[in-house]
C-alpha cells in the first residue's frame, strides 16, 4: 500500500510539473499570450524616393533596406515603380535594393514599403564581430591632440565598454580644445562619430556606423545614427551625440556601414521621405502570420496548426474536460448525486446549443414526457431493449413536435433541440425510471435536479471564451486537471452534504 501510495505521488508530480513546465515555456519562452484579448504592434513604413532623372540616360538607384534578422519580421515587403526593374542584393550584413530603368526624363517617384513586427519566437543567433583594427593615419596637430585625449580615457575606462562610453564624452565636450581641434568646426553628430572612430581605431577598438529608424507614429523622419562595437560577446550599441548606451526597443536598424542611403546614376537631388504609422492586430493572428512568413516553428506543433473546422470541433472537445472536473468535485468533495460523470457533461454540450434556460425547460420537459411513457410501459411487462427503442422513438417524435411547435410560434431557438444527444436522453429517462423504481420517486427527482444543477455549472464554466481560448492554446493545462484528478481519486474524506447529515453527532 505504501509503494502503491508513493507511485501515485510520483506520478502526480510528474505530470504537474511537466503540464507547468510546458505552459511556462510556451509563455515566457516563446511569448505566447495568455488572453486572446492581447495585441501587438504592427508598423507600416513608407519609404518615398523622389529625383531629377536626367534625359536620355540609363537610371540606376541603389537604397538600403532593413536586413530584419532576430529582432523584427517582415510580414510584407513591396517596391512600387513604374517601368522600373527591381533586384535585391545582400553583402556585409546588409540588403541593398537596386531600382533601374534604361530611359527615363523629369521628377521620378519610387516608393518602398514594409509591414513588420516584433518577432515572436525564433532561436537568436549568436553573435559574432570583429574584436580588433588597425589604427587610422593620423599626423601632426590631430595625432598630438587624439593623444591627449586617449591618456585620460583609458586611466577612467576599465573594459571596451566603459573605454567607448568614455570616449564619446570626452567628444562631445565641445569646449577641449583637443575636442575642437578634431573637430574642425563641425559639430554634427556624423563628424563626431568620426572622431570617436578615430579615438577607437587608435586603441585598436572596432567601431561600426548603425543607422536606425525609430518606430514611432511621426509624419516624417530622418535615419539616426548610431555606433556599435562586438566586445567577443555581444554588440554594444551607443549614441554618439547623447553617449546613451544600448539601443532602444522602438529602434529598427535600416542598414550599417559608411556609405550613404542612397545612390543614385543617370539622375539628381535625390532624397528620400520616412512615414510610419502603427496598429495592432490580435496576438495569436500576428503569432500565425509570423510563423508563415519565417518558417519558425512557433505554432507547428500547436492546434493552431488544424485547419479551421477542425480548430473549432477541438474548442468544443478540449473543453469536456473541464466539465468532468466540475462533476468529480461537485460528487467527490460536495456529495451531490447524479447520473453518471459523463452524463452530466454531454447534457452541458447540448446546452451550448439550446442555452442554458431554454435547454433546462427543453430537458425537463422531454424526461418528464418520457419518464411517463417509460412508466406506462413497465405496465406492458416488456424486456429492456424493445422498452428502450419505443422510448428513444419517442424521443424522436417529441423533438420534432417540439421543433415544429417552435418554428410555428417563432421561436427559432426551439429548433435546436435537434441537436441534443438523443441517446443520452433516452438513456437517462431509462435511468431515471430505474432509480424511480429501486429507490423511489424523491430519490429519483433528487438525483435528476442534481444532473440539471451539475450540468448548468459544467456548461457555465465550459463557455467562458477566456478559459477555452486558454485551455486551447496551452494544453498542457490538462495534465495539471490530470493530476488533479488523480488527487481527488483517493479522496476518502467527507463530501459537505455529509457535513450536514451528521450534524446531529457534533452536537453535546
Amino acid at each position: 500500500m505504501r509503494s502503491l501510495t508513493l507511485h501515485l505521488k510520483v506520478l502526480i508530480f510528474l505530470l504537474v510539473s511537466l503540464g507547468v513546465a510546458i505552459t511556462a515555456y510556451q509563455i515566457f519562452i516563446l511569448g505566447i499570450p495568455v488572453t486572446e484579448d492581447e495585441t501587438d504592434d504592427l508598423w507600416n513604413i513608407d519609404a518615398k524616393i523622389e529625383f531629377q532623372a536626367n534625359p536620355r540616360e540609363p537610371v540606376k538607384l541603389q537604397m538600403y533596406v532593413p536586413p530584419l534578422n532576430q529582432e523584427f519580421v517582415s510580414l510584407n515587403e513591396s517596391f512600387i515603380s513604374n517601368n522600373y526593374g527591381v533586384s535585391i542584393n545582400r553583402a556585409d550584413g546588409n540588403r541593398r535594393v537596386t531600382w533601374s530603368a534604361r530611359r527615363a526624363s523629369g521628377k521620378q517617384t519610387l516608393y518602398y514599403r514594409l509591414v513588420l513586427t516584433k518577432r515572436y519566437s525564433g532561436e537568436q543567433t549568436k553573435a559574432s564581430g570583429p574584436i580588433f583594427r588597425d589604427s587610422i593615419p593620423v599626423e601632426g596637430a590631430e595625432k598630438i591632440a587624439a593623444e591627449a585625449l586617449l591618456s585620460p580615457i583609458r586611466q577612467h575606462s576599465a573594459d571596451v565598454e566603459t573605454f567607448i562610453g568614455e570616449a564619446i564624452k570626452r567628444v562631445n565636450n565641445t569646449s577641449d580644445d583637443n575636442v575642437k581641434l578634431l573637430l574642425g568646426g563641425d559639430n554634427s553628430v556624423s563628424n563626431k562619430a568620426r572622431v570617436i572612430e578615430l579615438l577607437l581605431s587608435i586603441a585598436h577598438v572596432p567601431m561600426e556606423r548603425v543607422h536606425t529608424v525609430r518606430l514611432v507614429s511621426e509624419l516624417q523622419q530622418s535615419p539616426e545614427l548610431w555606433l556599435r562595437s562586438f566586445n567577443g560577446n555581444n554588440w554594444l550599441y551607443f549614441n554618439p551625440d547623447s553617449g546613451q548606451q544600448g539601443l532602444p526597443t522602438d529602434r529598427l536598424v535600416w542598414w550599417t556601414g559608411d556609405e550613404p542611403l542612397l545612390s543614385l546614376e543617370g539622375g539628381r537631388a535625390p532624397q528620400v521621405t520616412f512615414t510610419l504609422n502603427n496598429s495592432e492586430m490580435n496576438a495569436i493572428r500576428l503569432a500565425k502570420l509570423t510563423d508563415e512568413n519565417t518558417d519558425a516553428d512557433f505554432l507547428e506543433y500547436s492546434l493552431y496548426g488544424l485547419p479551421l473546422q477542425t480548430q473549432l470541433t477541438y474548442q468544443v472537445m478540449i473543453m469536456i474536460p473541464i466539465g468532468v472536473l466540475v462533476i468529480l468535485v461537485l460528487r467527490n468533495l460536495g456529495g451531490l448525486q447524479t447520473l453518471g460523470t459523463f452524463t452530466p457533461v454531454l447534457i452541458a454540450l447540448a446546452f451550448r446549443e439550446t442555452q442554458l434556460g431554454f435547454g433546462i425547460i427543453l430537458f425537463t420537459v422531454i424526461t418528464a414526457l418520457g419518464l411517463s411513457l417509460r412508466s406506462y410501459l413497465e405496465h406492458l411487462k416488456l424486456q429492456m431493449l424493445p422498452r428502450l427503442s419505443v422510448v428513444l422513438t419517442f424521443v424522436v417524435v417529441l423533438i420534432a413536435v417540439i421543433s415544429l411547435l417552435s418554428h410555428k410560434l417563432g421561436l427559432e431557438r426551439g429548433l435546436s433541440v435537434a441537436l441534443f444527444p438523443m441517446v443520452i436522453l433516452t438513456m437517462t429517462i431509462e435511468r431515471l425510471s430505474i432509480t424511480w423504481e429501486e429507490r423511489g420517486a424523491g430519490h429519483a427527482f433528487k438525483v435528476a435536479v442534481g444532473t440539471l444543477i451539475a450540468a448548468t455549472l459544467a456548461y457555465l464554466l465550459m463557455s467562458i471564451p477566456q478559459l477555452t481560448y486558454f485551455i486551447f492554446t496551452f494544453p498542457a493545462v490538462l495534465l495539471i486537471m490530470v493530476g488533479f484528478m488523480l488527487a481527488m481519486g483517493r479522496y476518502r474524506g467527507y463530501r459537505l452534504t455529509e457535513l450536514f447529515r451528521f450534524k446531529a453527532f457534533l452536537k453535546d
